[in-house]
């Protein structure tokens, strides 16, 4: 078997049944005056088999592979992948997707209360709708399958001078304000060079969705 450096990106296949879709989420942080979302497609979750032998295992597609395809929870896909070059930076386990294909498809679920299936928001409707700081466990147990949850790359800006960052990763919630299974989670520290961390406690939350009601 070939061996690769732990940086150096290869190419797999993989196949298996979608247990779940989210929004693919950049975040951009410095101290706790900035918090900006970039939207990139799209994440898989996929329950099968790759050729490193994972079982389940997060796949990065773009909105327009999306579009084409639309795949749903539940859907038996396939199709070719890379490997993260950097596994600090990047959340999904393989990246420019490509061969993808539908080889099953069963009755699509479609849920209008938490956790939402169904077809999925175009980017620009999580970009208008902003997010708030969701808790990991939240995110991992009733919000995995909502296409309203996330789990976002984040760069921390620790340098802005010498243009140094950090990276990390945060569970976020584009969801109405009302669900009965939204929980914030801890606050969140956000460092910077040669200070103490600042503390995201939530504000931002209200900054980023404060175009928007209880219900939407």
């Amino acid at each position: 078997m070939k061996r690769f450096e732990e940086n150096e990106s290869h190419k797999i296949n993989w196949h298996g049944k979608i247990k779940a879709i989210q929004p693919r989420t950049r975040v951009w942080r410095y101290v706790t005056d900035n918090r900006t979302h970039y939207h990139l497609g799209y994440n898989l979750l996929v329950n099968g088999d790759c050729d490193e032998g994972k079982t389940d295992f997060w796949v990065a597609i773009s909105e327009k592979q999306q579009q084409k395809a639309g795949f749903q929870i539940g859907d038996n896909v396939a199709g070719s992948g890379w490997t993260k070059k950097y596994p600090k930076r990047e959340f999904a386990d393989y990246y420019r997707a490509g061969a993808l294909k539908t080889l099953d498809r069963e009755k699509a679920l479609s849920q209008t209360a938490c956790p939402w299936t169904g077809p999925l928001p175009a980017m620009q409707t999580y970009e208008d709708r902003g997010a708030r700081m969701l808790s990991k466990s939240a995110w991992q147990g009733k919000c995995l399958t909502c296409f309203w949850a996330a789990m976002a790359n984040v760069e921390i800006q620790w340098d802005f001078d010498r243009d140094i960052k950090k990276y990390r990763f945060e569970t976020y919630c584009y969801g109405p304000k009302s669900c009965r299974n939204y929980k914030m989670g801890r606050a969140r520290s956000v460092p910077y060079k040669d200070r103490g961390s600042a503390i995201d406690d939530g504000y931002l939350d209200e900054l980023c969705t404060e175009g928007r009601g209880w219900d939407e």
